[in-house]
């Protein structure tokens, strides 16, 4: 029962490493992208893929609902392009909340925005 107990914090560690909530507040586009993209891990076996993820902040870092592939450019079959879009999705998502500065959370908040993923990470 103890190993599980240390597996389980350990899973915790590791999905709760992402964007530091304390990090100094995003001032624009360019530094979202980047926060975002340093979440980003490539599955391994993707090869020369990519995805485009369509999505919408809240002014307080979260999201407007799921984020949306609305690009997708991955060798192999249908279980291959959905590990990559789950890979991409959950990089976004383990980012979260970004902390957003006053002038950018007011700019942000309802906008469609769009990032691409690509493999292998650049």
């Amino acid at each position: 029962m103890k190993g599980l107990a240390k597996l389980f914090a350990i899973a915790a560690a590791v999905m709760a490493a992402g964007y530091p909530a304390n990090a100094a507040p995003l001032d624009t586009m360019s530094e979202v992208g980047d926060a975002i993209q340093a979440c980003w891990t490539p599955p391994s076996d993707a090869g020369n893929a990519t995805v485009t993820l369509s999505f919408s902040f809240k002014r307080d870092g979260t999201l407007i609902g799921p984020p949306r592939p609305t690009a997708i450019t991955v060798d192999g079959d249908a279980k291959a392009k959905k590990a990559f879009v789950d890979a991409a999705t959950t990089a976004l998502q383990k980012c979260l909340p970004l902390n957003f500065s006053p002038k950018l959370a007011q700019g942000v908040a309802g906008s469609v925005f769009t990032l691409r993923f690509d493999s292998p990470k650049k």
